[in-house]
């Protein structure tokens, strides 16, 4: 037993069936909405400049991830950034390969001031957000959680916000409270876009669970690794281990994270 409410929060995702806004990328975009569905939440895949304040006004939560930025998406994601800021709907940071290049980097900065809920990224995104060299290789992850540890830290105290570091060992830290979740399996770095669906999924349990945002964060988290232990262990390859994850996320009962043991105080 943890000392934080995570079936509660899962429980929350199915029985409210939150609406999750995702401006995200072009590679992303069907296996996030297939990942929220699975997960018991309502994906809406939203980025014209013209309508996405508007619909983040109707929508439980905000997920933006820069994978694929361009002029026209910059824009709409900081219109919608800007919009949950004003009414107070949570959103979450996903801050794709933000080291690759300036232009993410002015990107991020601008979308930085607008107050995320919650940040979710890599180990060298993390490092970059925080203002570190550690530009990484594209959007793969070279530090480890622990060499990113005070980064993470010092990110949600700067920005008053969560920050899930995911890798081999996870690591989530309001900027007092910090945790170790463990678990997932070794094919998940080998199915694409699972971070970017993780990051939406945080994004459903904080809609969710406005409450207890760190408890949120976390049950996201764990039950992407519990689902991915699970999935890997029927997979023959990455292609299997994609459609078993998606069973398993479906799957998943708030009793599973009650017996949940991978999570502990850091």
């Amino acid at each position: 037993m943890t000392s934080l409410p995570l079936s509660d929060a899962l429980f929350a995702v199915q029985r409210t069936t939150p609406l999750v806004h995702c401006i995200t990328n072009y590679v992303a975009m069907n296996s996030t909405a297939n990942c929220l569905l699975a997960m018991g939440a309502s994906p809406a895949m939203l980025h014209a400049p013209e309508e996405v304040a508007e619909f983040t006004h109707l929508a439980g939560a905000l997920s933006i991830n820069i994978g694929t930025p361009s002029a026209a998406w910059a824009e709409g994601m900081q219109l919608a950034a800007r919009a949950a800021q004003e009414s107070g709907t949570p959103w979450v940071f996903d801050p794709v390969a933000v080291g690759a290049t300036r232009y993410r980097q002015t990107l991020s900065q601008a979308l930085l001031a607008h107050d995320p809920d919650a940040i979710r990224g890599n180990t060298s995104e993390i490092m970059t957000l925080a203002g570190l060299a550690h530009a990484g290789r594209g959007v793969d992850a070279t530090a480890s959680i622990d060499e990113a540890r005070a980064a993470a830290i010092a990110l949600a105290r700067r920005q008053g916000c969560l920050v899930a570091m995911t890798g081999e060992r996870d690591f989530i830290t309001d900027g007092q409270q910090h945790w170790y979740i463990t678990g997932g399996h070794a094919l998940m770095p080998r199915v694409t876009t699972l971070g970017c669906a993780l990051s939406a999924t945080v994004a459903a349990f904080l809609a969710a669970s406005p409450s207890m945002p760190l408890a949120a964060v976390a049950a996201a988290v764990a039950s992407f690794a519990v689902a991915g232990q699970r999935a890997g262990q029927q997979a023959a390859g990455p292609g299997s281990f994609q459609v078993a994850l998606l069973d398993a996320l479906y799957q998943l009962t708030p009793d599973d994270l009650d017996q949940f043991t991978g999570l502990e105080a850091a």
